[in-house]
């Protein structure tokens, strides 16, 4: 039982880890709003690409003998649908939504994830994390709700538009945490950090058919200044979200259940919620705060039905 809770209390603290290194993603496309989003992406994941391809190199000959041809077009799948497709649709939500537009529709990321997860084998039934759920949308609603109701820019027609590509990037990322996170459970001869940089060599080869579109399609002119600066944010998005916090992300996937999986996804708002807020420089709304209890609400309600159920078998095994 201590080993069980053990592992819960670290899939935990790397679900946190990752959310906080997730978040940084909604400020890109912020930071560099002269650059398209396919510009944004293709600059992420060719970096993805080059620092999985240097920490690869050394373990490559041993690794592949442990992969097969469905293991590749597994990476395949996963690298479209959580990285190049998930985040084009995500670059276009903020550019065209706004960051709190974005993490409001990102938010039922928990809610779709868990209910796939609760038809898993051994999961918690669906009914016991009824209440968590319920948090979890009536948070998300909060969130954006000012959003929603009142464009920034007062262009209806354009926040329209980021809402469906935002709604496009829950579709696609649920996908991908469902189907990483099985796929996960099948390798357990390949390490979480190995699959972490065989998804960035192959997010990288599907990057890099993106690039003769981008060309075709953006020709406008960057200063030498704005060059650097999407260099900048694209090494440093690549680094960190896509190295680091995919690396806390697989960890978290192997220790804890996937309905539990799901409520980990929130981090990644709440923190986008919070890096929003310094780059508006303002503190958050009334509805905001209110969203924020209802997630951490909604987190222990799920740890509390997780818990709850591992407790007569723990009992019985004794």
């Amino acid at each position: 039982m201590s080993g069980t809770h053990s592992n819960t209390l670290v899939g935990i603290a790397c679900g946190i880890g990752a959310g906080a290194l997730w978040g940084l993603v909604f400020l890109a496309p912020e930071l560099a709003r002269d650059f398209a989003p396919l510009q944004l992406a293709i600059g992420r994941y060719l970096f993805y690409g080059l620092f999985s391809a240097l920490l690869l190199a050394p373990i490559w000959r041993g690794l592949r003998t442990r992969l097969t041809r469905r293991d590749g077009w597994a990476l395949v799948w996963l690298a479209l649908s959580g990285n190049v497709v998930y985040y084009v649709l995500l670059a276009s939500a903020v550019q065209l939504g706004g960051i709190a537009m974005t993490s409001l529709v990102i938010g039922f990321l928990p809610v779709a994830v868990t209910i796939i997860g609760s038809r898993d084998r051994g999961a918690v039934p669906l009914r016991r994390l009824a209440p968590s759920l319920l948090l979890c949308a009536a948070g998300a609603v909060c969130i954006g709700w000012q959003a929603l109701s009142m464009p920034t820019d007062g262009d209806v027609g354009r926040q329209l538009l980021g809402l469906l590509c935002g709604i496009g990037a829950l579709a696609s990322w649920t996908c991908f945490a469902v189907s990483n996170s099985r796929w996960l459970a099948r390798l357990p001869q390949v390490s979480v950090h190995e699959w972490n940089l065989l998804t960035g060599i192959v997010t990288c080869a599907l990057t890099l058919l993106l690039v003769p579109l981008a060309l075709l399609l953006h020709r406008d002119a960057h200063a030498p200044s704005a060059w650097l600066l999407f260099l900048g944010v694209s090494a440093g998005v690549a680094l960190f979200a896509s190295m680091l916090g995919n690396a806390l992300w697989n960890r978290m996937s192997r220790l804890l259940p996937l309905t539990l999986v799901g409520q980990m996804i929130l981090f990644e708002t709440l923190f986008a919620l919070v890096y929003a807020f310094l780059w508006e420089r303002r503190l958050p709304t009334l509805l905001e705060t209110i969203a924020f209890a209802l997630v951490v609400a909604s987190v222990a309600s799920c740890l509390a039905a997780h818990r709850n159920r591992a407790a007569p078998i723990a009992t019985g095994s004794i």
